[in-house]
């Protein structure tokens, strides 16, 4: 059986080149093609089987419009996007696997399944969350804050955001009630995390459906 090729977008960023290695690491898959901001992405796409992105919003959005075209996988690991960049990501998941997720580490994707279950069970309970990145970072909160405050179902909730240093990621869910707290964490010491989760839902959605997922769904997770 061939291995599956895939294209990584963005090769010159910290998680692009995290992808990069990875695939070196991982039995089954190998690197079809890079693409960067400027070049032409439908070569590259043409011969491959799925599309790992970690870029800027704009690029993602018109890169899922070609995933599109393409009919193939889309794992969109880039964050920051506006509602207008989420309905043209929707639309796009039509006709395309898009594998969606503010964060691919396995370990955040049970971390909201059970902030889900937290938020459920303690109705009354504050939600307050907290993270921490690397200074270099732009989006604030992150994309794996908005992910764990929207596995929360709460509105009324708050975002504290750190930037300093060269923190991968640290993100604190924090239920607040009478006379008691519940917290629930995350540390991420390496950005593989995130690059091997990236190759375990580009490998998950072939053959799967057109539609938007997230990691949950790659993980089983999803409510049935």
């Amino acid at each position: 059986m061939s291995d599956l090729r895939i294209v990584v977008a963005g090769p010159n960023g910290r998680m692009g080149q995290a992808v990069i290695r990875a695939m070196g690491e991982t039995d089954g898959v190998a690197l079809g093609g890079i693409i960067a901001r400027g070049d032409d992405p439908l070569p590259s796409l043409a011969q491959a089987q799925a599309l790992i992105d970690f870029t800027r919003p704009a690029f993602s959005v018109e890169l899922a419009a070609l995933t599109a075209q393409a009919r193939i996988v889309h794992v969109m690991g880039t964050t920051g996007f506006s509602a207008d960049d989420d309905a043209k990501i929707r639309a796009a998941a039509r006709h395309a696997v898009i594998v969606k997720s503010g964060n691919f580490s396995l370990g955040v994707s049970v971390l909201a399944a059970l902030v889900a279950e937290a938020a459920k069970a303690l109705p009354g309970f504050d939600v307050q969350i907290a993270e921490m990145h690397h200074r270099a970072k732009v989006d604030a909160p992150s994309g794996t804050a908005l992910l764990l405050g929207n596995a929360s179902g709460r509105n009324d909730l708050g975002y504290a955001s750190l930037r300093g240093g060269t923190v991968v990621g640290e993100h604190q869910v924090i239920l607040a009630g009478p006379h008691e707290r519940l917290v629930l964490s995350h540390s991420a010491e390496d950005r593989s995390i995130f690059a091997r989760g990236a190759l375990a839902a580009a490998q998950w959605g072939q053959g799967r459906k057109p539609g938007l997922y997230a990691m949950a769904d790659v993980l089983g997770l999803s409510p049935r």
